[in-house]
């Protein structure tokens, strides 16, 4: 007994030791999202744009496409907008989901849909629109469900809009070479059968 109370400061230590080491060569930006391989959760909500228009689960059927969670106020997000213009570009499907700031009227705060319009107009004007259309979250139901801790974040949907991939950061060349096209190239495949199979 006295002699396993004397090795155990130092299996301890050697345990811990070990969970930092592994600590030091993960990736911070690589975190395994709840629903891959699970359906997008159901939503019913407007277009940023054209707020007359809804958008659900089933409208966005049919094809592989990338769902981009975005803010204007994201300095990342713009970032990422050069690149992810040339996706589009290039025949990638990208559909924003717009996370907006929370408010907080206790402050004087308020939300105003006209205003964020205008900076969204101006921003992808500027940084470049991969956009075939923006998603309102505007109370981060579905970012909520989604499990979305911030922006930018990206989910790979396939043709029948099943979670395939999910990506924390920001998509630039190298991710989207060694993380998303090998398995975006395939979705488009199936998504091409999804198609012809359609009546």
């Amino acid at each position: 007994m006295r002699k396993w109370l004397f090795f155990a400061p130092l299996a301890i230590f050697l345990g811990v030791s070990v969970f930092l080491f592994t600590g030091l060569f993960s990736d911070p930006w690589t975190r395994d999202s709840a629903l891959l391989n699970r359906p997008l959760p159901a939503f019913d909500l407007p277009d940023l744009m054209q707020p007359e228009q809804r958008w659900n689960r089933e409208l966005l059927t049919g094809e592989p496409f990338l769902l981009s969670v975005w803010g204007v106020w994201c300095p990342t997000c713009k970032a990422q907008l050069g690149f992810m213009t040339e996706l589009k570009e290039q025949g990638v499907k990208v559909v924003g989901l717009y996370y907006p700031l929370p408010v907080d009227p206790a402050f004087g705060d308020h939300f105003s849909l006209g205003q964020l319009q205008r900076d969204v107009q101006r921003e992808l004007a500027y940084f470049g629109n991969p956009y075939q259309f923006n998603i309102l979250d505007e109370n981060r139901r579905l970012s909520l469900d989604l499990g979305v801790s911030g922006s930018p974040e990206t989910f790979l949907v396939d043709a029948n809009g099943k979670i395939r991939m999910h990506h924390v950061g920001d998509i630039n060349p190298r991710v989207w070479r060694q993380k998303f096209e090998p398995a975006f190239e395939q979705l488009q495949q199936v998504g091409l059968a999804y198609q012809g199979a359609q009546p």
